[in-house]
């Protein structure tokens, strides 16, 4: 999970962003549904743990475009149920 990230960051930045400790497996800001526009988090799924423990204890708090960003591994809730995302979507579209 990748909190307070500027509203004009993309899928590709976070990507970028998440690089330099590992390989990203993925990595999407999520958008509100209605308007498209960012809501202002993301995550990312890294290759392997190792690389995403050295990521979150290297960009947990860090500044990005003047906000400090909060990076920490995603929980999901009780009975959360999974909506499928635009890369989900692609990927079974794809199959």
């Amino acid at each position: 999970y990748v909190g307070n990230i500027p509203w004009s960051q993309t899928d590709q930045d976070v990507e970028l962003l998440f690089e330099e400790y590992g390989t990203v497996v993925s990595a999407e800001v999520v958008l509100d549904r209605h308007t498209g526009r960012s809501r202002g988090f993301a995550f990312v799924v890294m290759g392997s743990e190792e690389e995403c423990k050295r990521a979150i204890q290297a960009l947990d708090s860090q500044e990005i475009a003047g906000r400090a960003i909060v990076v920490n591994h995603a929980h999901r809730k009780k009975n959360e149920v999974v909506r499928p995302t635009r890369k989900r979507k692609k990927a079974e579209a794809a199959s």
